[in-house]
């Protein structure tokens, strides 16, 4: 018996990295899970994987940032799996750089991908969770949002900023209905991660020394585990908060 059986969880960006690490860590635990991203064979392979262990997942196509769709995506699932009790936004796509160098248009892409898909997700999902009731969201942020040095970070950690804020409106307005909201701030060995610690390996070690734990998190045991917990019935009396995976670097106070 895992902790979350018989639940579904909706995953964005669950294709690679940190959104696969949470897949398959909620599908250990019983969850049904809809694998979301841009490239189907990442789907699938996310999909394989968790059914190799025994869980079911399923993958769906989904653009965040055409948040029109948004909502058909979610009754899809709901149809498709049964219902939706666990909403993880974790698909971004935007820009960073010195603000004079960003255009109208990279500024705007990580809200667009960033707080707005989410907020389309979050709506779309009140509904099916209020049903069952109640549900749990974890949106997630970034600790470049308490940055000592926010240079070259400012476009992402706005976009950030302000879904970290709806995620706080979300607990305080939907707490009624059963349904917590949290953030996370984590630090992962993604993909992308990985490729810049191999191509640049003295900065990467740099990093690492600024994480009081020395490692940098794996995507599926240190975040995907955390979010295990986040949404499951132990800690059934935290909502509205930001809560740092990230070995003890950022100090959010």
């Amino acid at each position: 018996m895992g902790s979350l059986d018989g639940k579904v969880a909706i995953i964005t960006g669950a294709g690679q990295g940190v959104g696969q690490g949470i897949a398959l860590a909620l599908a250990a635990e019983g969850a049904s899970v809809a694998v979301l991203g841009r490239t189907m064979a990442k789907l699938e392979a996310t999909c394989a994987l968790i059914g190799e262990r025994g869980g079911r997942a399923e993958p769906f196509l989904c653009e965040v940032s055409d948040t029109a769709a948004i909502p058909s995506i979610v009754d899809e699932v709901a149809g498709r799996l049964g219902g939706v009790d666990i909403l993880v936004n974790n698909a971004y796509s935007g820009s960073q750089g010195p603000l004079l160098s960003l255009s109208d248009d990279a500024f705007q892409k990580g809200f667009r991908t960033g707080p707005f898909a989410a907020f389309a997700f979050m709506k779309a999902c009140h509904p099916h969770m209020k049903q069952r009731g109640g549900g749990s969201i974890v949106n997630l942020v970034t600790s470049a949002m308490v940055r000592w040095d926010p240079t070259t970070y400012g476009a992402y950690a706005a976009a950030k900023q302000a879904l970290r804020s709806l995620t706080r409106t979300a607990a305080a307005e939907w707490g009624p209905d059963g349904i917590r909201a949290n953030s996370i701030a984590p630090h992962a060995l993604s993909p992308a991660l990985e490729r810049w610690a191999q191509a640049a390996p003295a900065e990467a070690a740099e990093f690492r020394r600024t994480i009081p734990l020395g490692y940098i998190g794996d995507c599926e045991q240190d975040i995907g585990r955390a979010v295990v917990a986040l949404v499951g019935p132990d800690l059934r009396y935290l909502t509205g908060a930001t809560v740092p995976l990230d070995g003890g670097q950022a100090f959010f106070g």
